[in-house]
């Protein structure tokens, strides 16, 4: 199923407003919506062959992850990333948050703790609340004139951690900053996590959207040391643009973490969702023309972006290595409190509040959208953010 990259539309603008939407229907319908992490693009051709002939077997009852599933996955696993995975390490559940939720019931006891670094995808914040245990949390150092990455706070992370700390909510590619940590700091995290005894619950949603086209380091791959006590969240949902079909994977190497964590879905977890496997074995077998493509297209948004940024005094932002997120820098743009809000109101564009990510002041932007709409967006902005012409 071999295709050339002009195959693929990432242009014509889509009328998502057709059915309800979470990103185009929680604001009216003058606001230009570039908030919540899904893409506005058609998803691949071979996922949507693939959904219709599943949909003409006209049963749909419980389900589970099947061998060729399984096995499409240790091959992307194997071709991607250069990491050998076995299907038996595979637990296939309805996404990433809720396996979050089960890894702080099923791993540590209430009270504990519940570490992550900020600023992060606001559910990592709640997670502990929500399970009965103590959030804890450490800033990363923000880019500097001489550094313009966002780095991990090593000492800060020693000044949150305590005794009863137990899980690390970890995010690799990292959402909001787009940051593709190197293998130093891996190394360094990994020193962390093994002196202070942690469970780790390793969000890489993100890690096939590496701009550079570079390949993914799999946290439990690169050090071997913490595959025991790690969890490696997957799923086709952000790169193939398919969330809302509920479907990822859990890979545990370790026999008794991987039971501890199954024995925590029991009671939890609905059965698996047959479209959102559907999706997934045929995004994994057949998409890699399709994310090549997409990655054209996030690359040629983030410059569109950068030339934009580069006109407004007191904006900041850190290029993203991965993702389709960019984290602005707000604090010094005079936009008041909540530049969100402010951005919001007078310029009809609708960011993430970076207050819920832990950092006010500062806004994610997601530029998984057709050029035109971004352009749009972003000269709304300019007419608020750009120095006024005499």
């Amino acid at each position: 199923m071999s295709q050339d990259s002009a195959d693929f539309d990432f242009t014509t603008p889509l009328d998502r407003r057709v059915y309800p939407t979470t990103k185009w229907h929680l604001y009216d319908e003058d606001v230009l919506p570039l908030w919540v992490a899904d893409m506005d693009f058609a998803v691949a051709p071979a996922i949507q062959t693939a959904l219709a002939e599943r949909l003409a077997h006209p049963v749909f009852g419980y389900t589970h992850a099947d061998k060729t599933l399984k096995q499409t996955l240790c091959q992307w696993s194997r071709e991607r990333y250069g990491w050998e995975i076995n299907a038996d390490w595979q637990h296939w559940l309805p996404g990433v948050v809720p396996a979050l939720h089960v890894a702080s019931l099923a791993l540590t006891e209430p009270g504990d703790g519940v570490l992550t670094v900020t600023p992060i995808y606001p559910p990592f914040l709640k997670v502990a609340d929500n399970t009965g245990r103590t959030t804890q949390t450490a800033p990363m150092r923000a880019p500097t004139e001489n550094d313009p990455l966002w780095r991990l706070d090593f000492d800060a992370m020693e000044a949150a951690v305590t005794p009863r700390t137990r899980l690390l909510l970890w995010c690799h590619p990292h959402n909001p900053t787009g940051r593709v940590f190197d293998d130093e700091e891996l190394a360094r995290l990994a020193d962390f996590i093994e002196r202070h005894d942690l469970i780790v619950c390793s969000d890489e949603l993100h890690c096939d959207l590496i701009l550079d086209g570079s390949a993914h380091r799999p946290l439990a791959m690169i050090e071997p040391r913490l595959a025991k006590r790690t969890i490696t969240l997957w799923a086709a949902s952000k790169t193939f643009n398919v969330a809302g079909l509920t479907s990822a994977c859990a890979v545990i190497s370790d026999d008794d973490l991987r039971a501890r964590f199954k024995r925590g879905c029991l009671g939890l977890m609905p059965s698996e969702n047959i479209m959102g496997e559907t999706a997934a074995k045929a995004a994994y077998a057949h998409g890699e023309p399709w994310r090549q493509a997409l990655l054209a297209q996030l690359r040629d948004n983030v410059a569109l972006i950068e030339s934009f940024v580069a006109r407004w005094p007191g904006v900041r932002m850190s290029v993203p290595q991965a993702t389709y997120l960019a984290w602005l820098d707000l604090r010094e743009a005079g936009l008041g409190e909540s530049p969100q809000k402010a951005l919001l109101k007078r310029a009809r564009v609708a960011l993430n509040n970076g207050a819920d990510f832990g950092w006010p002041g500062f806004a994610r932007l997601n530029f998984g959208t057709e050029r035109a709409v971004l352009e749009k967006a972003l000269t709304r902005m300019d007419a608020l953010l750009a120095p006024s012409e005499v």
